[in-house]
């Protein structure tokens, strides 16, 4: 095992002074790894997706597991000879190093640095030279997920300056375009237009291309690096805007992926949560609740019927986190916009179990309530940034929250702007017509003042969807005709099917329980 040798430190390519691995030898190949890399690069020379995706998803994994639980893998250049120094496969390889690196131990700036630089000259090569590769989508999946996380990561490192050394402010200095945000929204931007896959995707609603039906994959010959890419892109770029709080550009960004189908999107579960999570979250923030619900509704219901099939994958942590920060983001969507209806029985009930008896507090609207909604939007809410280069005048600040804490002012800023709301609501769902004097008195407050909360609930329960169609959010709604208000209340669908199916599998259930008791 490569880890019970105690090597001294060798030289390496990478900036290694601050690791305490002692015994870590950059330019020591085990004979695993050797055989790893050899099989790998065959297969991506012989377009062998299957055993790919195997090496990729289940060697890399346990090799790393059992080698390099806390040490990088061997350096590029250490096994850049047993692949015939083949730069697309070096470029591949370090990909998978960095994110090794990022996933296991902490990356010191200059690896960072390092790592934005290998992502720049992969995707030149992809961008500008003909790739002949198919690659599994998971990796293209992670590639594009795994560079919107270093950017992410390195803003966050970046506004941290209280405890930067001299050094580390030099090298900013000195590299201040590695993890640029134009230059990350600029490489999204151009696989999606390089790839040509809006087109793509408009040809095969006519019945032109086909992409989605061979999950992106090229079975002519070709090659599925550059559309793939160009298609996760997209969900890169939503993923983006959301951390930047530029919630209609994200939601644009998306509008070519049709999420009301299965897509190459729901191919990788990752994707799938990814997309959704960051979907529902910019709906929420733009008050289209109803949207958000729906979504939540959906993507939680999956995941509560396959995540026994995720167990083992290396994303399972992942999946669980966003199942919870799901959850709460659907307590808060439910908790503005009464609508439960549009979510399935098993969600529901698993929704009140995690959150009950806080949407219940939630719906007092007060300082207790506004601290529950606080909570949960910092709990599930994504980790925010703020692209811009630092101050590097002294004295020097720490600024990573302030992205995160204009967000949650605005966010709460809308929860109070609702709580003028829930009274209306209540005296609406009790009468079908009432008229705005007796409402008033009810309501101890002047007709001029009601009309205006009235007119409020009206614009807070209604928005603008992608298409620019005014939707409504309300459960309730009204219109007013000479002094009257006159109710119109949604009338809810009965679902009984899901329902039967829970009462068949618990039936099931309990048959094969019977069948296990042996009568004497």
């Amino acid at each position: 095992m490569a880890s019970n040798y105690d090597y001294e430190e060798a030289p390496g390519t990478y900036d290694d002074a601050n690791r305490q691995d002692i015994g870590y030898d950059p330019n020591f190949v085990p004979d695993s790894v050797k055989s790893f890399v050899v099989h790998l690069y065959r297969h991506i020379r012989e377009k062998n997706v299957y055993e790919i995706h195997q090496m990729y998803e289940i060697s890399f994994q346990t090799l790393s597991d059992r080698l390099f639980k806390d040490t990088p893998w061997p350096s590029v250049d250490a096994v850049a000879h047993y692949v015939d120094n083949d730069q697309v496969f070096c470029l591949l390889y370090r990909e998978m190093w960095f994110r090794h690196l990022y996933a296991r131990l902490s990356p010191t700036l200059k690896q960072r640095i390092d790592s934005w630089d290998n992502y720049c000259s992969l995707f030149q090569v992809v961008l500008h030279r003909v790739v002949n590769m198919q690659l599994p989508n998971q990796w293209l999946w992670d590639m594009v997920d795994e560079f919107v996380y270093q950017f992410q990561s390195f803003c966050q490192y970046r506004a941290k300056m209280k405890n930067k050394t001299e050094q580390e402010i030099a090298l900013l200095r000195q590299f201040d375009q590695a993890w640029n945000v134009y230059g990350v929204l600029n490489y999204l931007q151009a696989f999606v237009e390089k790839s040509n896959i809006i087109q793509i995707l408009e040809q095969e609603k006519e019945g032109g291309e086909q992409f989605t039906a061979t999950d992106g994959y090229d079975y002519s010959g070709g090659s599925n690096v550059l559309k793939v890419l160009g298609y996760f892109s997209m969900v890169g770029l939503l993923r983006v805007h959301c951390l930047l709080g530029d919630y209609q550009t994200g939601l644009k960004c998306l509008l070519p992926i049709d999420i009301s189908q299965q897509g190459v999107y729901t191919s990788v579960i990752g994707s799938h949560i990814a997309t959704i999570y960051h979907y529902g979250f910019a709906n929420l923030m733009m008050r289209r609740y109803v949207e958000a619900i729906r979504e939540f509704n959906k993507i939680l219901l999956y995941i509560y019927k396959t995540k026994q099939y995720h167990q083992k994958s290396p994303q399972y942590e992942q999946i669980l986190k966003k199942n919870e920060q799901m959850y709460a983001l659907l307590a808060i969507c439910l908790s503005l916009c009464p609508q439960v209806k549009l979510v399935e029985e098993t969600v529901n009930s698993q929704l009140r179990e995690k959150y009950g008896e806080k949407m219940a507090r939630m719906q007092r609207y007060d300082d207790e309530a506004f601290a529950i909604y606080d909570e949960l939007f910092s709990y599930a809410c994504p980790k925010f940034i703020t692209p811009s280069a630092p101050s590097f005048e002294e004295p020097l600040v720490n600024y990573n929250q302030d992205a995160y804490r204009l967000q949650l002012k605005l966010f709460l800023y809308e929860v109070k702007q609702q709580q003028l709301l829930s009274g209306v609501r209540t005296f609406l769902k009790v009468y079908s017509t009432i008229s705005l004097g007796k409402l008033a008195n009810y309501m101890e407050m002047d007709e001029p003042t009601l009309r205006s909360i009235l007119l409020t609930y009206k614009h807070k329960t209604h928005a603008v969807d992608s298409d620019g169609k005014i939707i409504s959010n309300a459960d309730v709604d009204f219109y007013i005709d000479d002094d009257m208000i006159h109710v119109v209340e949604s009338k809810s669908v009965k679902r009984y099917g899901d329902y039967f199916l829970r009462q068949i599998v618990k039936l099931e259930g309990v048959i094969t329980d019977m069948d296990r008791i042996k009568l004497e």
